[in-house]
């Protein structure tokens, strides 16, 4: 049966990214001291600087069929890298989520390996994510930089995460894809996902041809995958007829074989409820066959984190 004759709420679902914090364990400086107000992507999150909680995912995805949850780490203090990946299993213990989980290191701090041999000492800890230095937009550059995707440190770092088993969670904006596909063909027997879409933050003709030669570049590197997410604008803007293009456009780019469906909650609460996110990706999967739409809503998941 096509998906778009489907009840969206029958469809199996591991959700490939989304975050958990409660501010009284932990702390989150961007949720906590150091709010960035206007100077975050999407613009000023008031609404996020709460506790989000199991309880607070299972409400936000009532009646849809979520088998499985990623936790992407939610940048907690760079000093509780460890303590964040220990409370996310006790969590786990408690709640029944996240089903698996996505820590930080930074590739190019001095106790790297003390760092990821503590992570995977953990059952459930199956990639890690840490962000490159990235410039504030196109046509700024910072290659070369210290923690760029230049930095011989920094993919150093990068290149230990085979040893340990771990995929790498990749967040950058469309300015730098064409930069990660050259680091991702760098490092083959790493698996790479590439976080929110590319970041296609510039919906003009200009800005979207940038984002697709970035993002076929990277598909040329088969140790790639795609998340689905995070289409939101600035300011929490929405804007349905580009981010159709976006998805069919990445879908199209990967194939339905590497892409993979994922919310962002809480964060993707500013600009869209969780009934649009999974609607979008559900019609971009549309004019497939039934195997397509269950590899993107849960099989390929299922596959790269390892559950």
């Amino acid at each position: 049966m096509n998906a778009d004759r489907r009840d969206p709420r029958t469809v199996e679902v591991i959700d490939a990214h989304h975050h958990c914090w409660d501010l009284s364990q932990g702390n989150y400086p961007w949720l906590q001291q150091d709010y960035l107000g206007e100077q975050f992507f999407l613009g000023p999150y008031e609404q996020l600087r709460r506790d989000y909680l199991p309880d607070d995912y299972r409400a936000d995805t009532k009646g849809y069929r979520i088998v499985g949850t990623v936790h992407i780490e939610a940048e907690r203090s760079r000093t509780q890298q460890v303590e964040e990946t220990r409370w996310l299993h006790g969590l786990r213990e408690r709640s029944g989520l996240p089903t698996v989980v996505v820590p930080h290191v930074s590739f190019t701090q001095p106790d790297l390996i003390e760092v990821l041999t503590a992570h995977t000492a953990f059952a459930h800890v199956r990639g890690i994510r840490s962000k490159p230095v990235t410039a504030s937009g196109p046509g700024i550059s910072v290659q070369g930089q210290p923690g760029t995707l230049q930095d011989p440190a920094w993919l150093e770092g990068l290149s230990q995460l085979q040893a340990f088993g771990l995929s790498w969670d990749l967040r950058v904006p469309f300015w730098h894809l064409l930069e990660a596909a050259d680091v991702a063909k760098q490092f083959p027997g790493i698996r790479i996902i590439l976080n929110h879409t590319g970041l296609p933050l510039d919906r003009s003709e200009e800005g979207l041809a940038a984002w697709r030669e970035g993002m076929e570049a990277l598909a040329d590197a088969p140790n790639v995958y795609v998340k689905l997410s995070e289409l939101g604008l600035r300011g929490g803007r929405w804007d349905p007829v580009s981010n159709r293009q976006v998805l069919r456009d990445a879908l199209s780019i990967f194939g339905s074989e590497r892409a993979v469906f994922a919310s962002n909650l809480p964060v993707s609460g500013l600009s869209a409820r969780f009934e649009t996110l999974f609607a979008g990706v559900l019609d971009a999967v549309s004019e497939l066959d039934q195997v397509a739409v269950d590899n993107v809503f849960a099989n390929n998941a299922r596959i790269f984190y390892r559950m």
